[in-house]
């Protein structure tokens, strides 16, 4: 028997507030890089252990951090003064005892490759090789840790007492800000608009009905000529969005400001040589960024684990965020014609522990004005949450895989 509770919420409706605020940091942005590394790193370890020694093994890699470096843009043109600094830190296993002798696992080669592959694949003019130095300090997981991993059992048991969160659906404001970045950076809009780099990150803010979207986008200085070209620029970022905000906000007001930091008289403008802050002196960290459902959501209950790097296979902090999301978007779309307005789910772990059974998955469910609570629905509820507990192991090769989001 899992201990599942499924309570009606008291939280209300995070659209019905006066204010909320929603903030994603976009592909380029030093915090993304960091996880994008960190979790490059732990799937690229994943598939090597899987296919050497046939399972994952002890691994976390959720600790990054970028040091920016220097840069001279100019309009027309721009160097790279300093090289952006990334390290890649943990604890993995280093080596395997094998037929009476070891096997050592070339995880520094693993790491660094990885986190290369992952920006040559992502930006288009920061150069892995000449603008960026990938390091790494790692050392074995504990012993105790190890054990659990690596455990003979059939389901993997958690390596950390730890909470995963999730809610659904997303309000109007969240949709947007999610896909207003991911427009900004998608191949149709960098095909017709190649001057707006990958950093983008969009903070929005809604009070009733009035949306504001202010929105840092680092912009190609090669890519463009002068001041004129810039600013032509920063209103094709903001039409486009707008016409974006008409599908996603319908009825909404929504006003958007790009790069609002910009000295125009003194014409000092957001420009980057390679597309990211990184470049000239903006620092990252794992963990600083979007939480599983990709958005920092201030005004939902969130957790502050970070999702990226962790092992796939029993770090809680990853599997229990991405559980609790699948969970919540399944009770959603399941019971939302019956009433259910919002969906909040927590599953809490006990290190030790089989992961499919965490010592409490909580759902809370918002229902619609005038409708009940009722058992049944509870019950439907409950079944749903067993469910995914019940195949929690296949999230893992879905991890792995990349077929999941984490960030």
């Amino acid at each position: 028997m899992r201990n599942i509770v499924v309570e009606e919420s008291r939280f209300p409706n995070v659209e019905e507030l006066e204010v909320e605020i929603v903030e994603r940091k976009g592909l380029g942005h030093p915090d993304y890089i960091c996880d994008a590394a960190a979790e490059a790193s732990s799937r690229a370890l994943s598939m090597y252990y899987m296919r050497e020694f046939g399972r994952i093994l002890h691994h976390n890699v959720d600790k990054v951090l970028l040091v920016g470096g220097q840069s001279s843009p100019r309009f027309g043109g721009g160097e790279v003064l300093q090289p952006i600094y990334i390290i890649v830190s943990g604890r993995l296993t280093t080596e395997v005892s094998e037929g009476g002798g070891v096997r050592h696992v070339p995880f520094g080669t693993i790491i660094v490759d990885a986190v290369k592959k992952w920006i040559k694949e992502n930006f288009r003019f920061l150069d892995p090789e000449a603008h960026v130095i990938v390091d790494y300090k790692v050392g074995r997981g504990s012993v105790d840790l190890r054990s659990i991993v690596e455990a003979k059992t059939d389901i993997p048991l958690a390596n950390d007492t730890s909470v995963g969160l999730a809610f659904a659906p997303l309000s109007t404001l969240e949709k947007l800000v999610y896909e207003a970045e991911r427009s900004l950076n998608s191949k149709a809009f960098k095909s017709k608009y190649p001057m707006v780099g990958e950093d983008v990150k969009v903070m929005g803010m809604r009070r009733n009905k009035k949306i504001t979207l202010t929105i840092a986008a680092a912009m190609i200085s090669s890519l463009l000529d002068n001041a004129e070209d810039y600013l032509t620029a920063k209103e094709i970022i903001k039409e486009e969005t707008l016409k974006l905000a008409d599908k996603i906000a319908p009825g909404y007001d929504v006003e958007v400001h790009v790069n609002t930091g910009d000295l125009v008289e003194e014409e000092k403008f957001y420009l980057t040589v390679t597309g990211t802050s990184a470049e000239h002196g903006d620092d990252g960290a794992t963990g600083r960024g979007n939480r599983v459902h990709g958005l920092i959501t201030p005004f939902r209950p969130m957790s502050l684990e970070a999702t990226a790097g962790k092992n796939p296979v029993s770090h809680v902090g990853k599997v229990y965020n991405v559980v609790a999301r699948d969970i919540a978007d399944r009770i959603y779309k399941q019971l939302s014609p019956r009433g259910v307005s919002t969906v909040y789910v927590s599953l809490l772990s006990q290190i030790g522990k089989p992961i499919d059974k965490p010592l409490v998955a909580n759902i809370k469910l918002k229902m619609n004005r005038g409708v009940e609570l009722t058992e049944d629905i509870k019950r439907e509820a409950e079944n749903i949450a067993n469910e995914s507990l019940e195949k929690i192991v296949e999230y893992t090769i879905k991890i792995v895989k990349g077929e999941l989001g984490l960030f």
